[in-house]
């Protein structure tokens, strides 16, 4: 297995467990619209996790790329709405908004290696 999956897998597990550790955080990038924030703070936590643990598996690696792969594709419009809120809160220094537009191009070579797994 390569590094490059190892450390999308240890990604997943450290940031599916934080939205069980600060669920508020992670609630509140969850798009305006959507109802349950909580709920789904905890079913995607649990989805990371889950994809990490298929990925390291060489028997389940296949369908833990390809769900890990949707799971960016599906997470991609709170990191959206992080930046919106970010670039919208004074408060917010100018480093973290800065952050928060990095990160939304960092989703493709993410997906690219969750793509990779499932090739594997």
């Amino acid at each position: 297995m390569s590094r490059d999956i190892k450390f999308l897998a240890t990604i997943f597990t450290v940031s599916g467990v934080l939205h069980f550790v600060t669920p508020k955080t992670y609630e509140a990038i969850v798009p305006k619209p959507l109802p349950r924030k909580r709920e789904l703070v905890q079913a995607s936590g649990l989805a990371e996790i889950a994809c990490a643990g298929l990925m390291l598996q060489p028997r389940t690696r296949r369908l833990g790329g390809l769900a890990s792969a949707a799971l960016l594709v599906a997470v991609f419009p709170a990191n959206v709405q992080m930046t919106i809120d970010s670039a919208r809160d004074s408060r917010r220094p100018w480093w973290f908004t800065l952050g928060t537009v990095a990160r939304l191009p960092l989703q493709l070579p993410m997906i690219r290696i969750a793509m990779k797994a499932a090739r594997s």
